[in-house]
């Protein structure tokens, strides 16, 4: 019987190595609407590359990027033990050539080898009263990383202020300066409040959504889908070559913040979106 171990392995295998159906499902209308343009070569590029990953089983993308835990764990799950075998199934999985190692010193430049060192896996745990594990994780490049920001409202260069118009003006702002860097087209996370930590997790936590859901906000529901027009209406296109692709989503969420204070952080996740998800109950694994 595969260990709990093992059973992380194969998430990692699947997360960098198989698209996720809805992603392709949106390159490949992208593609078509795209046509016999430079856009829709490159979205098919894209495709065909994705395709030989998964057959080959080898990584989407040579940046297999950093690896992002949410573990939500029953009761009868101990968090270090958890964690012991996320880091031997991280170290593994870069054995096996499904990760780059990508767990560098920030002080030294010396790279552990392993996708193992302070802060890497980065896993955020959530206790439950449920039995058994529902386990999420996300592969994000260091490209679309880079392209991530933060704002803090009001913003006199970009006349927002403290409301919905506000942040619709930070994202279009943010995808604008970002063009093609980041590998578009993307997905956008934004997070609404919290403090200045808390907005980013906010933002990233938005990008384990299905691209095709609907938020359960109205207002917020009803913003996703007026960016996801006016940010493709930018023109930037598949890695800034042009086009009516420039992101495959927009996922927003909300925390409570002081008074004082009104973050809008966004992060960028590329084409290759990579998420995965895993649960145990019992002896039953699934994943999807």
């Amino acid at each position: 019987m595969p260990t709990l171990a093992e059973h992380f392995e194969e998430l990692i295998r699947r997360a960098s190595t198989v698209l996720p159906a809805d992603v392709e499902r949106k390159l490949r209308e992208a593609a078509a609407a795209e046509g016999d343009t430079p856009a829709g070569a490159t979205l098919r590029q894209m495709l065909d590359n994705a395709a030989q990953a998964k057959e080959g089983s080898t990584p989407i993308c040579q940046d297999t990027g950093t690896l992002i835990f949410y573990v939500d764990y029953g009761p009868e799950y101990r968090q270090r033990a958890v964690e012991e075998a996320i880091k031997a199934a991280a170290a593994a999985a870069t054995a096996r050539y499904y990760l780059r190692p990508n767990a560098v010193d920030s002080l030294t430049g010396k790279n552990s080898g392993t996708n193992v060192g302070v802060g890497a896996p980065y896993i955020h745990f959530h206790e439950r009263d449920d039995a058994g594990l529902r386990v999420r994780l996300m592969l994000k490049g260091g490209g679309s990383e880079n392209v991530g920001t933060q704002y803090r409202l009001p913003d006199s260069r970009l006349k927002a202020g403290r409301d919905l118009e506000g942040i619709r003006r930070c994202v279009i702002d943010a995808v604008f300066q970002a063009q093609g860097k980041g590998c578009a087209p993307g997905c956008i996370g934004v997070g609404i409040g919290g403090d200045r930590a808390t907005s980013f997790v906010e933002s990233k936590e938005q990008l384990f959504r299905a691209l095709d859901d609907r938020n359960a906000n109205p207002d917020l529901a009803a913003l996703e889908e007026r960016l996801y027009r006016e940010l493709n209406d930018l023109g930037i296109g598949p890695n800034g070559f042009g086009g009516k692709t420039t992101v495959l989503g927009v996922k927003i969420g909300a925390r409570h913040r002081l008074p004082a204070s009104y973050f809008v952080s966004i992060s960028y996740v590329c084409w290759a979106y990579r998420r995965a998800s895993m649960t145990v109950q019992g002896e039953e694994v699934t994943y999807a």
